[in-house]
């Protein structure tokens, strides 16, 4: 395999890898949506009712557009990222919380930094692979 088919076929795999986390999100959200609904209530996120179907259309639509690549990964890596950042702020408030659970919340505070990292990079590097073939 030469360099450019190992970078293409790498960079797919990391791309679906990422975007797994989405699509399996979404699809849980959807098969347990009504439980789902009740934890977004329960968090004091409103109006539970309109941003679940909106959080489902994101997490599948996303993450196809993040395994596919080209123009739709760049919005896609975005929008992921500035969603997975508001999760933090709705989700993992480790700093109201008190031992153990807070060191896991924060854990998990941190991880979702990483993936919005990850995903702002993916979104930078399809755009400009996108920009560079025009």
């Amino acid at each position: 395999m030469q360099n450019s088919q190992w970078h293409g076929a790498l960079t797919v795999i990391g791309r679906t890898g990422l975007a797994s986390l989405f699509l399996l999100g979404g699809l849980n959200k959807l098969l347990a949506y009504s439980e789902t609904m009740d934890r977004m209530a329960a968090e004091g996120v409103v109006p539970a009712s309109i941003l679940l179907p909106m959080t489902i259309l994101l997490e599948l639509s996303g993450g196809i557009a993040l395994v596919a690549g080209r123009f739709p990964a760049f919005l896609a890596g975005l929008a992921l990222a500035l969603f997975t950042l508001a999760t933090n702020a709705a989700f993992h408030r480790f700093w109201e919380l008190g031992e153990p659970i807070a060191s896991l919340e924060l854990s998990l505070f941190f991880k979702n930094i990483s993936i919005a990292g990850a995903l702002v990079y993916v979104a930078m590097t399809e755009r400009a692979r996108t920009m560079s073939e025009l």
